[in-house]
């Protein structure tokens, strides 16, 4: 199960790694296209935390699969 939940973490980060382009400009045209994420500076936000997040999930996982072995 936690190899699953391993795959969809990697699957997830990669997406939002490539959703956010440098300069942190890529999200404004799509933010005033529509309300989704709110203003450019909430959705980057967002993004932010959503990303530190997964990575932090990303290394307690990676840490649990070194000392199982």
């Amino acid at each position: 199960m936690l190899k699953i939940i391993w795959i969809i973490l990697n699957l997830g980060l990669i997406s939002l790694i490539l959703i956010r382009t440098p300069n942190n400009i890529g999200l404004e045209s799509f933010a005033t296209k529509s309300n989704l994420l709110g203003s450019p500076n909430s959705a980057e936000k967002t993004l932010n935390n959503v990303t530190w997040l997964l990575i932090l999930i990303y290394f307690v996982i990676a840490v649990k699969f070194n000392f199982s072995i």
